[in-house]
C-alpha cells in the first residue's frame, strides 16, 4: 500500500544542510499497522509526513498504492489519507458530529448522509450517538477528544491513515484505554496505519510492524517478535529496555515453539491455542494445576491440537528467554560502566 523508495528529506539551518531523513526504504503492506519509533530527532515524524506530503522529501520516491504521491493533487491526496495528531485538532465552534463530518463536508456529501456517516464512526470509537454528537469539543475530556479524532480520520473510509503520536496528550489510564479501542477498531476496520510514537510499550501493544530510527535512518523493521528476539545491534537492545525478556515471553507464541506431537503423547489433557502468547499460556496453566498432566497440547484456530509440549519444555522456553534477557541486560551495564 505504501512504498517508500531511498527517501531522504534535508533543511537548511544557518546555511548548512541537515539531514533529517536519510536514504530510507519501507514498505507498508495493505492492513498492516506499522509503528515508527525512535528517539527525538530520529526522522520518525517528518517520515511520516512525508506520505501526505505536509513535507516534501528532497530525494527518492514515495507510492501509495502504486501512484508516485509527487505527481498527485494534493488535496486529492490529504483527503485520501486519514489524519490523527496530539489532542485531536477539533473545531472549537463545530459539534461532535460536524467535526467528524468535516471531509464529507468538503466533498458535498448530503448532510442525512454526513449525520448518518458521524453517529456510525462515533459508535465505532466507542461514543453513543445519542449521548455526544451534538456535544461540543470544550464539554469532552482529552480521551473523548481523541476519539473524536480517530472518528475523523476516517470518515470517508481513507485507506491509510497517519497517526502522529495520538495519545500522548492524555493521561496514562485514558491513554492505555484508547490503546485497547485502537486495537479493537483496527482488528475491525484493517486500515493501513502508520503511526509514530515514542513509547516503547505503546509500539509493543499496537504494531503489527516495528521501524525503530535513529538519526534519520532505519535501524531496524521487524515485527514485535523479531526484535525482541534479535535485535540487530546493541541500540536497539539498550531502546527497548530491560525488560525485553518480558516482552519476548509476550509476543511468543505457543505456536512457534510447539513441536510434533512426539510417540507416546497422552491423549486428551489441556488444549491450548497455538496463538496463545507464552505469557498468557503461564497464566492459563496455573489454572490447570496438575490436570495438566506432563503437558501441554497446542492447538489449530478450530482446537485441534496439531503440536506438544511436556511441562519441562514450556519451562525451559520461559527460563531460556528471562535469563537471556537478565545476560543482555548485565552486559549492557558492564559495558556503560566501562565506558
Amino acid at each position: 500500500m505504501i512504498i517508500l523508495e531511498h527517501v531522504s528529506k534535508t533543511f537548511i539551518s544557518h546555511g548548512r544542510t541537515v539531514p533529517a531523513v536519510d536514504d530510507i526504504n519501507l514498505e507498508v503492506a495493505e492492513g498492516e499497522l506499522h509503528v515508527l519509533i525512535g528517539p527525538s530527532g530520529s526522522g520518525k515524524t517528518t517520515t511520516m509526513r512525508m506520505i501526505n506530503r505536509l513535507e516534501t522529501l528532497t530525494t527518492g520516491r514515495i507510492l501509495i498504492a502504486g501512484r508516485d504521491v509527487q505527481t498527485m493533487n494534493v488535496v486529492e491526496l490529504r483527503r485520501g489519507i486519514g489524519y490523527v495528531i496530539q489532542q485531536g485538532g477539533l473545531f472549537p465552534h463545530f459539534t461532535v458530529a460536524d467535526n467528524v463530518a468535516v471531509v464529507p463536508r468538503l466533498l458535498g456529501w448530503p448532510r442525512q448522509k454526513r449525520r448518518q456517516r458521524a453517529e456510525e464512526l462515533l459508535a465505532l470509537v466507542g461514543l453513543p450517538p445519542d449521548q455526544f454528537a451534538d456535544r461540543y469539543p470544550r464539554e469532552l475530556s482529552g480521551g473523548q477528544q481523541q476519539r473524536v479524532g480517530v472518528a475523523r480520520a476516517l470518515a470517508v473510509d481513507p485507506p491509510i491513515v497517519l497517526m502522529d503520536e495520538p495519545f500522548g496528550a492524555v493521561d496514562p489510564i485514558t491513554r492505555k484505554q484508547l490503546q485497547r479501542e485502537l486495537r479493537r477498531i483496527q482488528a475491525e476496520v484493517r486500515k493501513t496505519i502508520v503511526f509514530v510514537t515514542h513509547d516503547i510499550a505503546e509500539a509493543f501493544l499496537l504494531g503489527d510492524r516495528i521501524v525503530l530510527m535513529a538519526a534519520g535512518r532505519i535501524v531496524q523493521n521487524g515485527t514485535p517478535a523479531d526484535l525482541l528476539r534479535n535485535p540487530g545491534d546493541p541500540f536497539v537492545t539498550a531502546f527497548i529496555g530491560e525488560d525485553r525478556g518480558m516482552r519476548a515471553l509476550q509476543f511468543t507464541s505457543l505456536g512457534e515453539i510447539a513441536a510434533p506431537p512426539p510417540p507416546g503423547a497422552p491423549p486428551g489433557g489441556v488444549v491450548l491455542p497455538g496463538t496463545l502468547s507464552i505469557l498468557d499460556a503461564g497464566r492459563e496453566l496455573s489454572i490447570y494445576g496438575d490436570a495438566m498432566g506432563d503437558g501441554i497440547w497446542v492447538g489449530d484456530r478450530d482446537g485441534k491440537p496439531t503440536g506438544y509440549l511436556t511441562y519441562q519444555q514450556f519451562a525451559a522456553v520461559l527460563g531460556e528467554t528471562l535469563a537471556a534477557s537478565a545476560e543482555a541486560s548485565h552486559d549492557e551495564t558492564a559495558h556503560a560502566i566501562h565506558h
